[in-house]
């Protein structure tokens, strides 16, 4: 699934190619996603309209537009979002096409069409956009988010950290690839109580969880399978990778082996000597 990062690299890879495009068609393949796509309203509230920004909110895509609407995007397990000449033949699981007045086109494509698409209205935005997100915590870069508001979220929880910071009702987008490895690089164990933490580990793995992402924008996020950004280049953080995927493997830091575990169903990789319980 699309982390943070590989979102943030798409956002970033389609601003110059979409923003100030205007939307004159839109077809579909006929298939649902997630949730039914809803081709009507999109059809209705975004031809004739101008892209004039794209902003991420966690695992979303936010497409505005010069009428004020809201198109969201998000891409799920397998989704992905390039721009191509409309000539290109279509692939098999290329579900929506956005012709652009440029003469290219905005395709979205995805394998196990478990993405979704929505549309917020400019008369409803008000309302509807903070209830859309009302279950989403505050961005990891966000001044909200700091150490103390982490210990204070995490008061007398017994949750193990790693399945605390992966809660995004608590902070947004830290998903499976990223919580592992700012676990690693904190020195703290990913089944420690999460209301067991001092302020001064909060506030190390808080760094630590900024610092692995920055890193992993920086390389273009992280392909595990079939990631590619909006040019259809693969991420290559995953060779930065501490733990996750290596367990069997020295640890780079003290070169004891590597241990994989499941916590809360999801995989999960440290180092037993660096990352003390």
């Amino acid at each position: 699934m699309p982390e943070l990062p590989e979102v943030e690299v798409i956002r970033r890879g389609l601003l110059p190619l979409l923003v100030g495009k205007r939307i004159i068609d839109i077809r579909h393949s006929g298939k649902s996603l997630r949730t039914p796509v809803p081709l009507t309203t999109m059809r209705e509230r975004l031809i004739e309209s101008v892209i004039t920004d794209i902003q991420r909110r966690a695992k979303y895509l936010l497409f505005l537009t010069d009428r004020e609407d809201l198109f969201i995007i998000h891409l799920g397990m397998t989704g992905k979002l390039g721009v191509c000449p409309p000539e290109l033949p279509q692939a098999k699981h290329d579900h929506l096409f956005f012709l652009l007045d440029d003469g290219k086109e905005l395709r979205y494509h995805d394998t196990r069409r478990f993405g979704s698409i929505h549309v917020i209205n400019r008369e409803s935005r008000q309302t509807e956009e903070p209830l859309f997100f009302q279950t989403t915590g505050p961005e990891p870069f966000s001044d909200s988010v700091t150490a103390n508001y982490l210990k204070k979220k995490a008061k007398g929880s017994s949750q193990p950290i790693k399945t605390f910071i992966m809660n995004s009702r608590i902070i947004a987008g830290v998903g499976n690839i990223y919580a592992n490895e700012s676990l690693f690089s904190a020195k703290i164990h990913p089944r420690r109580p999460a209301g067991k933490l001092t302020m001064k580990q909060w506030q190390c793995l808080l760094d630590k969880i900024r610092a692995v992402l920055k890193e992993a924008i920086a390389c273009g996020g992280s392909t595990i399978s079939d990631f590619v950004n909006a040019g259809g280049e693969r991420g290559y953080f995953q060779i930065n990778f501490r733990v996750y995927g290596r367990a069997g493997k020295p640890c780079r830091n003290c070169e004891q082996s590597l241990q994989k575990t499941v916590i809360t169903g999801r995989a999960s990789y440290f180092c037993s000597r660096c990352q003390k319980r």
